[in-house]
C-alpha cells in the first residue's frame, strides 16, 4: 500500500515503515536507508528488525525480572544470616550442654547433628509457611509468569532444596563451633 508520509504526519515528522522480506535484513535495511535519504534527505530514519522491536517490548518484563531476582536473592541472604543468627545464640546460650554431653561420651558429629536438626526444624516451619503463602498467592502471581504453571512442582522442589541448603551452610558454622567446647570447662562451670 502506498500512502504519501506527508499527509499522515501526525504531531511530530514520526511515521512508521514496515516491510517484509525474504532477502538479510542488513541488505533490506541498508537499502531502505538509501531510498529514504533519496526521498527526504532531512530525514533521519531508524531501522530494526522485528527481532528488535519485539526484544524492546519485553524490556519493562525484563527489568521486572531483574528486581524480583535482585529481592529474592536479598530475601536468601536476609533468610541465610537470620538462620545463622538464630543458631549462633542458641549455641551461645547451650555451650555448657554441649560440653557435658561431650564429657559424658558424645560424639562431635552428636552434637553437629544436634544443632543442625534444630536449625532445621526452623527452617522446615518457614518453608512450610512459605509454601502455603505462596500456594494462597497463586491467583495474583499467574499474571507474572510466562509459560510456567503457578503450581509447577519443579520450582517448588527446587526452591524448598536451594533453601534447605541455605539453612544447612547457615548453620553448620555454629555447630562446629559448639563441637570445640572444652568439656572440663563446662564441668567446673556446673
Amino acid at each position: 500500500m502506498y500512502v504519501n508520509y506527508r499527509q499522515r504526519l501526525r504531531a511530530g515528522r514520526d511515521f512508521t515503515v514496515v516491510m517484509r522480506s525474504d532477502a538479510a535484513s542488513g541488505g533490506v535495511l541498508a537499502a531502505a536507508g538509501k531510498i529514504v535519504h533519496e526521498m527526504a534527505p532531512d530525514v533521519a530514519p531508524r531501522f530494526r528488525t522485528f527481532q528488535q522491536v519485539f526484544s524492546a517490548s519485553l524490556d519493562v518484563r525484563k527489568f521486572n525480572l531483574l528486581l524480583v531476582g535482585v529481592f529474592a536473592g536479598t530475601a536468601l541472604l536476609l533468610a541465610a544470616v537470620g538462620i545463622y543468627g538464630v543458631t549462633a545464640f542458641w549455641v551461645t546460650r547451650r555451650t555448657h550442654e554441649f560440653g557435658i554431653r561431650l564429657a559424658i561420651g558424645a560424639q562431635k558429629a552428636d552434637v553437629v547433628r544436634l544443632v543442625i536438626g534444630q536449625a532445621f526444624k526452623v527452617a522446615a516451619i518457614g518453608v512450610s509457611m512459605g509454601i502455603v503463602a505462596a500456594f494462597a498467592l497463586m491467583r495474583f502471581m499467574s499474571k507474572l509468569l510466562f509459560d510456567v504453571k503457578p503450581t509447577d512442582p519443579l520450582t517448588f522442589v527446587v526452591v524448598t532444596l536451594i533453601l534447605a541448603g541455605v539453612a544447612l551452610a547457615a548453620s553448620y558454622i555454629p555447630a562446629r563451633r559448639a563441637t570445640k567446647v572444652d568439656p572440663m570447662v563446662a564441668l567446673r562451670h556446673e
